[in-house]
């Protein structure tokens, strides 16, 4: 069982910035922003190479969550950036997949 899943049946605290039926967000215990929000699908899905055309509904949902969580969290006008690690080079760290919602600062480009 995940971090993520042990989060998603409150076996383990967390900080919830958003929550519906099919999606959980989180405040990042080690933020790399002001803001850092991590939204995680409650079905799991290993990481985005594993996702199919039946976790295309499940994938959408967690892109249409992040504008509303970039309002509640003051940072949808000023810009936010919406990250998917896949892989150990890539910093993926959670065999669960999740978006990184990160915000309220000027973010570089190319990131890392």
């Amino acid at each position: 069982m995940t971090l993520f899943e042990k989060i998603i049946r409150r076996e383990i605290p967390a900080k919830i910035a958003f929550e519906d039926a099919d999606v959980i967000a989180i405040h990042d215990v080690n933020p790399q922003a002001p803001v850092h929000i991590l939204i995680i699908p409650k079905r799991v899905i290993a990481r985005v190479g594993d996702a199919g055309a039946s976790d295309a509904e499940l994938l959408g949902k967690l892109l249409v969550a992040s504008p509303r969580i970039a309002r509640d969290l003051g940072v949808f006008e000023t810009g936010y950036r919406l990250v998917i690690n896949h892989g150990h080079d890539a910093g993926e760290t959670v065999p669960h997949l999740h978006v990184h919602l990160l915000g309220g600062r000027p973010l570089a480009w190319p990131p890392g």
